[in-house]
């Protein structure tokens, strides 16, 4: 129970590598309130969490939707002690046929959503709170097809940087969580080939050295660590899980 009364909330929340982590935060103690566009699993993904959980719908590209969210969960709660800028999308996009409308969408989401999330969330936010950032192995690797989803999350990485000097003096925490390669959903809203989906394990893990994907809770358990008191004296770091893919 190292999240024992802790008060979280998780953007993307309703899927994938954020449903994970707000299943793992509540298993160890958390209130939790999840944030996404899809209403289903948004509501799947409450009733999986308990009788505390609170599920808004919105999009985190849109600005008075960030600021409902955090009214909602900061009147649930009473206030919040973690948030986990999660959301995020992973197009393909070959540098020669990127059009500005994909460039915008992707920038968009994956970092203005960033970093507004993080602004609205601050007002609610208590001494002592930790604020997790997630970002990518890719954004460390040079990808042909990810030009644009890899440089937001390379920005996200500098951004862990700067807004844990921004709010330290606060008592907030700002980490940054890079996964690499993990069995999710996300793999299916690439655009990607069919021949590449048909070998997708080959094609993908021909660069992990681990030589498997990561699973969504194997993430969620490097974010309850970042959320937690075991890393009290981490501040504007990057924690890596990604099978060695970015490392080796």
């Amino acid at each position: 129970m190292r999240l024992k009364g802790r008060r979280a909330v998780v953007t993307g929340g309703n899927s994938g590598i954020g449903r994970a982590i707000a299943l793992e935060f509540a298993a160890e103690g958390a209130r939790v309130a999840i944030f996404g566009r899809n209403r289903r699993e948004l509501d799947e993904t409450a009733t999986a969490l308990g009788p505390d959980a609170l599920a808004v719908e919105g999009d985190v590209t849109r600005i008075p939707d960030l600021e409902r969210l955090f009214r909602e969960a900061a009147s649930r709660f009473g206030g919040l002690d973690v948030v986990v800028a999660n959301a995020g999308i992973a197009p393909l996009t070959p540098f020669e046929t990127t059009d500005e409308a994909t460039f915008d969408r992707v920038c968009d989401t994956n970092f203005k959503g960033v970093y507004f999330t993080v602004q609205k969330a601050l007002p609610y936010l208590e001494r002592g709170a930790s604020v997790i950032l997630m970002s990518s192995a890719l954004g460390q690797l040079g990808v042909a097809d990810h030009t644009v989803y890899a440089a937001t999350k390379a920005a996200i990485r500098s951004l862990g940087r700067t807004l844990c000097a921004a709010l330290l003096p606060r008592g907030i925490r700002v980490n940054v969580l890079s996964p690499g390669p993990v069995a999710t959903p996300i793999f299916d809203k690439m655009g990607l080939p069919q021949e590449v989906l048909d070998n997708r394990d080959a094609v993908l893990l021909a660069d992990v050295p681990i030589k498997r994907f990561g699973e969504p809770r194997e993430i969620a358990r490097a974010a309850v660590f970042l959320a937690s008191s075991d890393s009290s004296f981490m501040a504007g770091s990057e924690l890596v899980a990604d099978g060695g893919h970015s490392q080796i």
